[in-house]
């Protein structure tokens, strides 16, 4: 398989989710709607997602419905890793971005994360639960994963979350900001995590915590486009396909698979780009 290819992994995982579960459901069908003969596999880029090497496909983890999956997860993007692809991750409630960025970490010591989402999952815990899909973001920078972590999107912050984004040195582009024209800094090797609750519901209705007033669908793929440095993994998290009966939400997960694996492919190809990053 080639060194930096951009390498699916299913992560059937919802069992750390509030209010509603079924995003352990997601992956396959994500990987339908990726494949789906109602569109191609181009990029924007015009980068072929079918070419021989562009895209891998491990498949879908077997996962307990218990916190015992994390370290699988762990233990399966060791392993996509030592092998010099890159993990973008199939999700899956939020709470499975711990465990793959702990794995990234421990190939790429300093990287800045871009979370794009509703909420800044950054409550220390939730529901009493510290592993909720509410709480990832809290446990990565407190055990310094990423040197710097940014988060697009935000509009149903909390006083508490707010106190844990001055603690963290979080930079928060919240809609308000975004609106007003404010884009975050991204530099150097970046990993994404995209949950899908962070574009607006009007795009993306079939989430577990729909939460109006978001970004679009355009707004996110200009992001992803937009980034300069390597990108070094990614996940798209939180589609409930049983909130999602017309598949239009996995249709969205869809498309930013695409734009997302075309910008790893698209810094995989800059000269040493691979070997300075993984």
């Amino acid at each position: 398989m080639s060194a930096g290819s951009p390498t699916l992994i299913g992560l059937p995982y919802d069992a750390s989710s509030s209010f509603l579960r079924g995003a352990a459901a997601a992956p396959p069908v994500l990987r339908l709607a990726l494949r789906s003969g109602g569109g191609n596999a181009f990029s924007e880029e015009l980068r072929d997602l079918s070419a021989e090497g562009a895209l891998q496909d491990m498949g879908d983890l077997a996962l307990p419905e218990s916190p015992d999956a994390f370290a699988l997860i762990e233990s399966a993007l060791d392993d996509l890793l030592a092998s010099g692809r890159r993990p973008l991750s199939l999700g899956g409630d939020h709470s499975v971005t711990l465990p793959i960025v702990r794995a990234v970490r421990r190939v790429l010591p300093s990287f800045t994360l871009l979370q794009i989402d509703a909420h800044p999952d950054l409550y220390d815990e939730f529901e009493g639960n510290r592993l909720s899909h509410a709480c990832p973001f809290a446990r990565i920078m407190e055990e310094g994963l990423a040197a710097h972590l940014v988060q697009v999107g935000i509009r149903a912050m909390t006083a508490h979350q707010r106190a844990q984004a001055d603690r963290f040195n979080v930079d928060v582009v919240d809609m308000r900001a975004w609106e007003s024209g404010v884009r975050p800094s991204l530099t150097g090797p970046v990993y994404v995590s995209i949950d899908l609750d962070g574009l607006d519901p009007a795009f993306a209705p079939g989430v577990s915590h729909r939460e109006p007033g978001g970004l679009s669908v355009r707004d996110v793929v200009g992001l992803l486009q937009g980034i300069s440095g390597p990108i070094i993994g990614g996940d798209i998290v939180e589609l409930n396909p049983s909130q999602d009966p017309l598949n239009v939400t996995a249709a969205v997960g869809a498309k930013l698979i695409k734009e997302l694996a075309s910008g790893m492919l698209r810094s995989s190809q800059r000269p040493g780009a691979v070997r300075n990053t993984l």
